[in-house]
């Protein structure tokens, strides 16, 4: 039963707050702090004193003598008037409430107003470390924020950033500190913090991390090349033909009266379907090319094994065929072998583009796209760079020069994927080709802006296990079969052909598939990351030459803005407002502010 009965005047505790009793009634009828009055149940209600009590103001109390009276309550139970009386040594309404307040804490006392009793020393004693605990991790909390918000750190705040950085690289979708900062919990922002707090560089790049690709090369274990029988084409002059500091040199080509040979690095004769390299290497999908390094999609020293050109002679599967009147690969021949491979740069093939092979090459390469663009092959100019970084934050972009040696290259490669693509049709032997959709465009357009319109409807090239057309590059059936050093399927072409070739079980058209697929996400990572990281070194750039001014080109416009291409930078960007400008007008811009974060760079006409 309750020690004292409602009564106006009475101190009551109603919602854990204190409360007036003001009348009696049905209901019961009470003031509360504020001047607010409510009408309640009794049961709704405890009383805590008698009264009488004239105004909240009178509950003001000094603190008690609280271990005395724990120490005389230990092992009893006693009421909450005991205990006001035992701390403050009467009986008041100001010292009930005391009483109660101190109950509430629950640390040092526990239990009812009708029943209260002393806490375990050893209880107490836990619970005071806790709540120490809490308010120093309180005011450690508080205290990185406020230095988060001036852009400073000390020492351990790194560490307790951990979670900012997950976010940063999309492992985590949320962080506490960015929320508490009034920051929105996107990776951007994460970014953009842990680089003002210098815990990030300025040139930091995310993007491999963020889209989960691996920034480590493989480490499995490589055998050595095989003993088996190989045909010697030692005799027939190679050139590996690639960009200059090329470090993964998969193939070469070589002429022999009519035939052409392309040779390609053997790596099927070491990795075979299923084996622990395969599987590594269909994660992967293919080789990462960041600006800053490359990461291989096998091991390195496969690479040094197999790479044409890296010792005085390499293995190679080569591709011989001639080119019939209608400009068509036919009478292919697939061989391992045995090649003495040069290593050239297109800049040096470039000044030997009237010598012998290389004229009657390039002579047969115009001929092959001449009819590749008769067919509907697209051929858009648009700007390339290559960005390099050359020490922690500087940065290289160079244009890629439209030079005549690297269209005979590509087009020598063609030739070998229209060739493997036909052999594998003759033969049934499945593999992945590539395709891709005739877009909706009746004449090909040859200014900036026409191609950049004409490239935005161009759908993607796919991999697929039946064959079909390939309309931007005007070939009827195609396959990728030159680079099984740096793409995961092209490696899936070759352990077929070397399957056909000893006559041994090829994989099935389900098993093709489910590689294609199985590579599929890798593939598109790595591209990503590559496309995403070329824009953060572009803009790192940028952000290291302030007042950056440059050539820009009209190629499209949206509402009130325009879009450029900046072709020394091969960089898109938009203005708004200014003149009405034409498209393929040429202007010059100057930079007005860069974002890395939000991979955004403003500029305006100069």
């Amino acid at each position: 039963m309750p020690e004292f009965e409602p009564t106006p005047g009475c101190l009551v505790l109603y919602r854990a707050g204190p409360a007036l009793v003001t009348g009696i009634g049905e209901k019961i009828e009470i003031a509360l702090p504020g001047d607010k009055a409510k009408r309640v149940r009794i049961k709704d209600i405890v009383v805590l004193h008698p009264g009488p009590l004239q105004d909240f103001s009178e509950l003001e109390q000094d603190s008690g003598d609280v271990w005395e009276a724990w120490e005389l309550i230990a092992g009893e139970a006693v009421s909450l008037r005991e205990l006001a009386e035992l701390l403050y040594g009467e009986f008041t309404p100001a010292a009930a409430w005391g009483g109660w307040c101190e109950l509430a804490r629950g640390l040092v006392f526990e239990g009812t107003p009708d029943r209260v009793i002393a806490r375990e020393k050893r209880l107490i004693d836990r619970d005071i470390a806790d709540r120490d605990a809490k308010a120093t991790a309180q005011r450690e909390w508080e205290g990185l924020l406020d230095r988060l918000q001036r852009g400073v750190i000390e020492a351990g705040d790194a560490d307790r950033l951990k979670e900012v950085e997950k976010l940063a690289l999309a492992q985590s979708q949320h962080s506490r500190i960015l929320a508490a900062l009034g920051l929105p919990e996107s990776p951007e922002a994460a970014h953009r913090l842990l680089v003002r707090v210098g815990v990030w560089k300025p040139y930091t790049n995310p993007y491999p991390l963020r889209l989960g690709v691996s920034i480590k090369n493989p480490s499995s274990a490589c055998s050595s090349i095989p003993d088996e029988p190989r045909v010697d084409l030692t005799h027939l002059p190679a050139f590996a033909i690639d960009d200059q500091g090329s470090d993964d040199p998969d193939d070469a080509v070589s002429l022999d009266g009519q035939r052409i040979w392309v040779h390609v690095a053997d790596v099927s004769a070491l990795v075979t379907p299923g084996s622990a390299l395969d599987s590594e290497a269909r994660d992967r999908g293919a080789n990462l090319y960041l600006p800053e390094k490359m990461i291989y999609m096998l091991p390195p020293q496969l690479t040094q094994l197999l790479g044409l050109g890296l010792a005085d002679v390499s293995p190679a599967l080569s591709f011989g065929f001639r080119l019939s009147e209608q400009m068509e690969p036919i009478d292919l021949q697939i061989v391992p072998s045995r090649v003495r491979v040069q290593r050239k740069s297109y800049s040096d093939v470039e000044r030997m583009l009237t010598e012998s092979p290389f004229s009657e090459l390039i002579m047969l390469a115009e001929c092959f796209r001449q009819r590749r663009l008769r067919a509907g092959a697209m051929s858009l100019q648009l700007p390339e760079t290559r960005v390099r970084v050359t020490r922690e934050s500087d940065v290289e972009i160079k244009p890629v020069a439209k030079l005549a040696s690297r269209e005979m290259v590509t087009e020598l490669m063609l030739m070998a994927g229209e060739a493997v693509a036909r052999h594998a049709m003759q033969n049934h032997i499945p593999i992945p080709f590539t395709l891709q959709s005739a877009p909706d465009i009746s004449e090909i357009p040859t200014d900036l802006a026409g191609m950049y319109a004409c490239r935005r409807q161009l759908r993607p090239s796919r991999q697929g296990t039946q064959e079909g057309p390939h309309s931007g590059l005007g070939l009827e059936v195609y396959a990728r079969a030159t680079s099984p050093l740096r793409r995961y399927l092209d490696l899936v072409v070759h352990q077929q052909l070397r399957a056909h070739l000893r006559g041994a079980n090829l994989l099935t058209l389900p098993e093709i598939s489910e590689r294609v697929n199985a590579s599929e996400p890798g593939v598109i990572a790595v591209r990503k990351t590559e496309r995403l990281s070329n824009l953060h070194w572009k803009l790192v750039y940028l952000r290291n030459h302030p007042g950056w001014r440059g050539r820009a080109i009209v190629v499209g416009k949206q509402e009130r803005r325009k879009i450029l291409i900046l072709p020394e930078l091969a960089l898109e960007t938009r203005i708004s407002g200014g003149p009405d400008l034409s498209l393929n007008q040429e202007l010059e811009v100057v930079l007005r502010k860069v974002d890395i974060p939000d991979q955004m760079a403003w500029f305006k006409l100069a």
